[in-house]
């Protein structure tokens, strides 16, 4: 699952900068000490949270992790189709 992720996020670019964004990302996944099990369990988890409020298109999301200087971004990418209704409790 994480592999075809991984591959349609860098499936645009040419060999050269293929290879430096994969490099890139295996980096920044080291240092920060996460595994493809957490990437995969905080995926699933997201994307049930997101669920809950949006109809989403679960087969275009993309996860990554970028690192700028110090500070790392979890950037969580997903068409919303729509937003659910919201039921009021009685």
């Amino acid at each position: 699952m994480l592999n075809g992720l991984v591959k349609r996020i860098f499936s645009k670019n040419n060999s050269k900068d293929t290879a430096k964004k994969r490099l890139q990302f295996a980096l920044v996944y080291d240092r920060l000490e996460v595994s493809d099990d957490i990437l995969q369990n905080m995926q699933k988890e997201l994307v049930e949270v997101i669920s809950r409020y949006f109809v989403i298109d679960k087969d275009q999301l993309k996860l990554d992790i970028t690192r700028h200087n110090d500070l790392s971004a979890l950037i969580f990418n997903t068409p919303i189709i729509s937003a659910k209704s919201r039921q009021r409790p009685a």
